[in-house]
């Protein structure tokens, strides 16, 4: 079991940068894989990016290049830097995590990103 808590969204500029974090009740180094989700208002929840135990990363087309994930064992965080923000990007954004290949996912509640001028 893994509690998660995200924090860093808020209201940026097309064009502009901002850091997301996910912040874990225990320790991530053996999470199988963790991940950021997004989901805008009406629509569905959709993979942004994933990142396992091991380093390997996977992202949604629509972020590559633009969108970096990355996770700090140490401090039991992960991170979603994302730069060039769109405002098709504005959604509300969750941490995703996966202990185990086949077992349950656990997620946190959410931060929001607005992008906007």
């Amino acid at each position: 079991q893994v509690q998660l808590v995200e924090s860093g969204g808020g209201l940026v500029q097309p064009g502009g940068s901002l850091r997301l974090s996910c912040a874990a009740s225990r320790s991530i180094s053996s999470i199988y894989r963790m991940g950021w989700y997004r989901q805008a208002p009406g629509k569905q929840r959709d993979l942004v990016a994933t990142i396992t135990s091991g380093g390997s990363t996977n992202y949604a087309d629509s972020v590559k290049g633009r969108f970096t994930i990355s996770r700090d064992n140490a401090r039991n965080t992960m991170f979603l830097e994302m730069n060039s923000l769109k405002p098709e990007d504005t959604a509300l954004y969750y941490c995703n995590a996966k202990p185990v290949p086949i077992g349950m996912d656990y997620w946190g509640k959410g931060t929001l990103v607005t992008v906007s001028s």
